[in-house]
């Protein structure tokens, strides 16, 4: 008989570790509490438009090649992917954008037209995000992370300090460039990593790999259609999902996790994964005795950020806008306190919107345009529908403007979506968006552990454990915890 998996949630973690592990053998069940799959990769339909609920950037086409490549499979199996060019648009001021280019010549001449000089040293940078991000997700993220020992060894020593595992992020581009606005677009990747680029290693310049030289993706029909391909994936592999599947609790029996229960049903299980939010799995369905962690020890983590988005149904096209478009025309640094070091809404923040549309036209009727307007916030804050209502305006006025057009009149759908929502679809901690913060202290194997110490057969994957936060490290995080299970039965 084939070993019993029980994989709690649908999300990308979920999603990679049950296609893996029905690969390897396992009679898997995946368990998802919502009506439909793909965790904060959700999708609505309403008004002849599409929305993506959750993640829009399409980075790092290498980890998904390499994941649907383990299956025969390649991503154009499942759907078709454009790069974007611009990549993305940045809104400093009136009249004063800056249009991000897919090709790196176009981008040396970018930098040079704000920074005489700069291009050379904009070579030397991507050279070392390269090499950061060729050992970092080579090497680091698909480590397990039980223990520091993983890391001892002399060449990944030596890697740390090239990888610049001890220096600010800051620092090294404020080392290099001078301009505030290239300063800015450099830093912008890790501001969704959960500290302020004071407080996230320069190890993180391997996001400027990723968004500069691999370039801005996306898939046509929409972000869900990866979730889409990777549930064909584990389905064609013998995985089985079941939905509106509200897990209660696990049972453990000395020191193995033996059943999964739900509203519904009794689940037998020979090894669990927690894909779902790690501190609600671990806190709400396990007795006191079996948890590894405090209710102390994950108020004291740092997360990544909540996030209020809404979702923008416009009745004509508009003009100035790009797929991706971040509005920095407010202080970037005042914003990133607000977030991380003294947690509140933010008087002028800075927002994202992404506009699907300019892009796809079959996520919006003809001639209408498909808006995703994006804050991140500090988790753990009041979360009220006059807030909600407040900032829409505050962002829709300076968009608005900055574009010279009347948007608001000729918005026939809208719809809000902050941390209260995150806890409830998700059992988001804090309803954060992101995961755990991508800090020094939180690094690797200083994680909350993918292993449980104190239950021989459950494990979690997902962006509150290693790799991290992020689409493609929730996928890579799923692998690893597959390669880990199969490991200890082998």
């Amino acid at each position: 008989m084939a070993k019993k998996v029980i994989v709690i949630g649908s999300g990308f973690a979920g999603l990679s570790a049950a296609a893996c592990l029905a690969k390897a053998g396992y009679d898997v069940t995946i368990l998802e509490k919502n009506e439909s799959p793909g965790g904060r990769a959700r999708v609505f339909h309403t008004e002849g438009f599409t929305f993506d609920m959750g993640p829009s950037w399409y980075w790092m086409p290498d980890v998904f090649e390499q994941f649907f490549g383990l299956f025969g499979k390649k991503v154009a199996d499942y759907y078709h992917l454009v790069r974007l060019d611009p990549s993305y648009t940045i809104h400093f001021g009136q009249n004063d954008a800056m249009k991000v280019p897919a090709g790196t010549d176009a981008l040396y001449q970018l930098f040079e037209r704000y920074e005489p000089g700069s291009s050379a040293k904009l070579k030397t940078f991507l050279k070392e995000a390269r090499y950061k991000y060729e050992v970092g997700m080579g090497e680091f993220v698909r480590k397990p992370s039980h223990s520091i020992m993983e890391f001892a060894d002399l060449r990944i020593v030596m890697s740390l300090f090239r990888l610049q595992m001890f220096r600010s992020m800051s620092a090294y581009v404020r080392s290099l460039f001078r301009n505030e606005k290239l300063i800015q677009m450099l830093e912008f990747p890790v501001l969704f990593l959960g500290a302020t680029p004071e407080k996230t290693p320069a190890l993180y310049s391997l996001m400027n790999h990723a968004d500069l030289a691999l370039g801005t993706w996306y898939p046509m029909g929409g972000m869900h259609r990866i979730v889409e391909g990777m549930l064909a994936v584990a389905q064609e592999q013998g995985a089985k999902l079941v939905l509106n599947a509200e897990v209660r609790k696990i049972e453990v029996v000395g020191n193995r996790a033996t059943k999964v229960v739900t509203d519904a049903a009794v689940y037998e299980a020979d090894a669990v994964v927690g894909a779902a939010d790690y501190h609600h799995v671990e806190q709400h369905l396990l007795a006191p005795e079996h948890r590894q962690y405090s209710e102390g020890y994950w108020n004291s983590r740092t997360m990544a950020p909540s996030s209020l988005l809404y979702y923008i149904g416009v009745n004509k096209k508009l003009k100035g806008l790009q797929h991706h478009n971040l509005f920095f025309d407010t202080d970037f640094k005042q914003h990133a306190l607000d977030i991380y070091e003294h947690p509140r809404w933010p008087e002028e923040p800075l927002f994202y919107v992404s506009a699907p549309s300019v892009t796809d036209p079959a996520v919006a009727p003809e001639g209408f345009e498909n808006l995703f307007l994006l804050v991140p916030l500090a988790p753990g804050l009041e979360d009220t529908e006059a807030l909600r209502e407040r900032y829409y305006h505050i962002m829709m006025e300076r968009l608005e403007k900055l574009t010279g057009q009347e948007i608001r009149p000729h918005v026939i759908y809208k719809r809000s979506y902050a941390h209260q929502d995150f806890e409830r679809d998700y059992h988001a901690y804090k309803g954060n968006a992101y995961g755990l913060a991508n800090t020094l202290l939180q690094t690797a194997f200083l994680k909350p552990k993918m292993k449980s110490s104190k239950i021989e057969n459950l494990y979690y994957a997902g962006q509150l454990t290693t790799p991290g936060p992020g689409v493609p490290p929730s996928i890579i995080s799923g692998q690893v915890v597959a390669g880990e299970i199969a490991k200890k039965d082998h």
